[in-house]
């Protein structure tokens, strides 16, 4: 079942960057690459560490604390010390707002 809801505006974005999204008591990563947007939790599998204080690069988010990296496309950990895959959420664009289907 579908749950869109609105997590940002389109400009709130630079290009290969990230931001936090709250909603509901959970958080969330917003994350945009050549104009598509992505999202998935909010928090490293690894330490429960706020994603959106790290670095993106390419289709990379890397956790701040402990240098883990995820795909934020698919969710995947892609190197110690994360071993548990982020869940991803299906995003689209309306007008300028970013939407995410938070289920």
């Amino acid at each position: 079942m579908s749950n869109w809801v609105k997590a940002c505006a389109v400009d709130d974005i630079p290009d290969e960057d990230v931001i936090r999204f709250d909603h509901g008591g959970a958080t969330y990563a917003i994350y945009r690459k050549d104009d598509r947007f992505y999202a998935t939790d909010g928090l490293c599998t690894h330490e429960k560490i706020h994603l959106a204080d790290g670095l993106v690069m390419d289709y990379t988010i890397e956790c701040p604390k402990h240098n883990g990296r995820f795909d934020y496309r698919t969710g995947a950990a892609k190197g110690a010390p994360v071993c548990v895959d982020l869940k991803t959420y299906p995003t689209k664009t309306e007008g300028d707002a970013v939407f995410i289907d938070i289920g």
